[in-house]
């Protein structure tokens, strides 16, 4: 069961830095190297040099860009850049957002959570992770002995009601606000009261939590705490025993998921008749038109059925568009060449486009990983600039089908999710010492 822990987190002083929008950042692995540069631009002490610090010249085992953040770390909380909470809080974390012309407000809160490796208790995941993420992260951990950024956790809460009870504690304070590079406002309070602490750590402790991002950096944390239980012999409430994590009900109104497009690097070269006969009797087929600008209308019919054997793929080579809707022989074919994974593994869109599509129909199991985007208009784009043999547009998975599949200890494919907007690095921080 997931044991919430309130903490005095360390946070930017206004009175030092002015704007807490020009201090903070997106996750870092949505950070390119132009962004990176202008963040380092917009603030001295904006936290990209903490989360994502440029490699310099001469850098090496004892100077590199780890030890850098480590010192700015230390420096800023020493010259007062960084305060740590009086008392310790639960931190109230609203982002305001539109997608599709509608305005939106997610609502979550921020704390410790103990750690528990997935499969072990009842935090679990729903993607696969990378080893050499996870040696970045637990490097920058080492040298600064902080979580730097929260994991997106998700739970059920139907009632909404560990929201609501810090709703209430709210009304009426002031929050800290910052405007992202996207126009998303995000804002914060502090929650320190005890009696309103204890109930929301009672009304979480019996819940599942899903991590939806951050997999890397709660897999990293479970790798520090045992570093330093096995290093430094620390006790069970240590606060490497712990890590940040945002809690977002699976309920909540602002909770939503967008796609993920696909666009293939090194796929098969076909036309849109080649295509069909290779999918067979596994797809009901037709061909919808001609033009990359012909995705939207292709997505429009794929977002209003809403089903994840819906499939949109153009085939370059003749610029056409093909809906694919998976048939009983599909499902059968799929049952057999993924007869390890669950159903609701086999029932996803994306399960279905890399493993019947891609892998088994056009034997393209080996290609580049593909290039991944989020707005039909940056399929448009990416097909028109960068030539892409082949494209899909697809549905995304559901809450439903994270809570399901993450309870069968299966993992989606890459990139089956995409929650937006993105969180924050920069609002609070979480000493781990």
């Amino acid at each position: 069961m997931p044991s919430i822990q309130a903490f005095r987190g360390l946070r930017y002083d206004l009175g030092h830095v002015g704007s807490l929008s020009d201090v903070v950042a997106p996750p870092y692995d949505v950070i390119g190297p132009e962004f990176r540069d202008a963040l380092y631009e917009r603030h001295p002490a904006n936290a990209i040099r903490l989360i994502l610090n440029r490699e310099e010249p001469g850098d090496d085992d004892h100077n590199n860009k780890y030890q850098r953040a480590a010192r700015f770390l230390k420096n800023w909380h020493g010259e007062g850049v960084l305060t740590e909470e009086p008392s310790p809080a639960i931190y109230v974390y609203h982002q305001l957002f539109e997608d599709g012309g509608q305005k939106y407000t997610r609502r979550g809160f921020m704390s410790r959570v103990r750690l528990e490796r997935f499969g072990e208790g009842k935090i679990y995941p729903h993607e696969q992770t990378h080893a050499s993420a996870k040696a970045d992260r637990l490097a920058l951990t080492q040298a600064c002995k902080t979580n730097l950024s929260q994991i997106f956790g998700i739970f059920p809460d139907p009632e909404n009601v560990a929201q609501n009870l810090l709703e209430e504690a709210i009304i009426g304070v002031t929050p800290f606000e910052a405007t992202d590079h996207l126009g998303v406002v995000h804002r914060l309070w502090a929650v320190t009261d005890i009696g309103v602490i204890g109930a929301v750590s009672a009304v979480m402790d019996p819940k599942p939590t899903y991590v939806a991002d951050g997999h890397h950096r709660y897999e990293t944390a479970c790798n520090y705490r045992d570093e330093m239980r096995q290093n430094e012999g620390i006790d069970d409430e240590h606060p490497a025993n712990y890590v940040l994590m945002m809690f977002v009900s699976m309920d909540d109104p602002g909770m939503i998921v967008l796609p993920t497009h696909r666009l293939f690097n090194g796929a098969p070269e076909l036309t849109s008749d080649e295509l069909i006969e290779k999918l067979g009797d596994c797809f009901e087929t037709r061909i919808a038109g001609e033009g990359a600008d012909l995705a939207h209308t292709v997505w429009s019919e794929i977002e209003t059925r809403d089903e994840q054997s819906v499939i949109g793929l153009f085939t370059q080579k003749d610029e056409r568009w093909v809906v694919a809707t998976l048939t009983a022989q599909g499902r059968e074919k799929m049952a057999e060449i993924a007869a390890e994974q669950s159903e609701d593994w086999q029932g996803l869109g994306v399960s279905i486009l890399h493993r019947l599509i891609m892998e088994h129909l056009l034997d393209a199991a080996d290609m580049p990983k593909p290039t991944y985007v989020h707005q039909v208009e940056e399929v448009v784009q990416g097909l028109e600039s960068d030539k892409h043999a082949l494209a899909a547009v697809i549905m995304p998975a559901t809450l439903d089908h994270i809570r399901a599949i993450s309870e069968h200890g299966e993992r989606m494919p890459q990139k089956s999710t995409y929650f937006y907007p993105k969180l924050l690095s920069g609002l609070v921080f979480n000493p781990l010492q």
